[in-house]
């Protein structure tokens, strides 16, 4: 099966770049698609052959599917967006738990901040077979970016993808988030690869390239990635150190040798 690239567009985009320009260089270097781009931009990446990949499904990280009292509004969201999704071919929409702590309740243990993200996405899967899109879960770190969130370790996620038993709810598989978190990437990505529909990449520490002064090895991760015959999206969600049409092109380059 073929991998595609593609690329988040908050961490390339500049306020002083031209998307046109941007995504120009994006299709005229190979990429299939662009992640988390602005939904006015979305015929603009169509009009260069970029498929939007990946945009979230709801708001918000800290507020999401482990709460009951948000599930009312996340079924609205997200039923809006899964016909947003089939209108412009997009394959993933992206899901959160949320916290375990939040202003507005005590906290949300293990159990059943698992239960109340199954329940949810139990009412929503149905709506997202029919519509052919695939609600996936984000798997986060809670140690550095986003503290207090739940989806924090794979094998949490991949209960709550287990129990909701949809062909249409599946995992975000990030990389950079799960190798400050947990680690054994190869491993994990061997093991659970049935349960992933989408992956992010990211250098670690510190968000930035897919280069030699950050520790996660690239390469047997995304050779481990072809060898399981995934079939999606690679997109790449870092903040580059240079020109973002450079840091496009090579990373491009860099993937595709291992991926292809």
């Amino acid at each position: 099966m073929s991998i595609l690239q593609s690329f988040a567009w908050w961490s390339f985009h500049r306020p002083h770049t031209d998307p046109a320009a941007l995504l120009r260089a994006a299709a005229d270097t190979g990429y299939a698609g662009v992640d988390l781009i602005d939904e006015a931009l979305w015929p603009l990446a169509q009009s260069f052959g970029l498929q939007i990949a990946a945009v979230n499904g709801h708001a918000s990280i800290t507020h999401g599917l482990n709460d009951p009292t948000q599930h009312r509004r996340i079924e609205r969201e997200l039923l809006a967006n899964l016909r947003l999704a089939e209108q412009y071919a997009i394959p993933n929409l992206i899901v959160f738990s949320g916290n375990r702590h939040s202003p507005n309740r005590s906290g949300t243990d293990e159990s059943s901040g698992h239960d109340a993200a199954v329940e949810a996405l139990q009412t929503l899967a149905p709506h997202a077979e029919n519509a052919g899109v695939t609600l996936v879960l984000e798997l986060l770190n809670s140690r550095v970016d986003h503290p207090g969130y739940q989806a924090d370790r794979t094998d949490w996620g991949v209960g709550v993808v287990e129990a909701v038993a949809s062909p249409r709810v599946k995992l975000l598989y990030d990389v950079y988030h799960m190798q400050i978190m947990e680690g054994d990437l190869i491993r994990t990505i061997g093991r659970q690869q049935d349960h992933i529909a989408h992956y992010h990449t990211a250098g670690n520490p510190g968000r930035g390239d897919l280069d030699d002064q950050q520790e996660i090895q690239y390469a047997p991760v995304l050779r481990a990635i072809r060898d399981t015959g995934f079939g999606g999206f690679v997109a790449h969600e870092f903040i580059p150190g240079g020109d973002p049409a450079t840091a496009l092109r090579q990373t491009f380059e860099l993937c595709q040798a291992h991926l292809g």
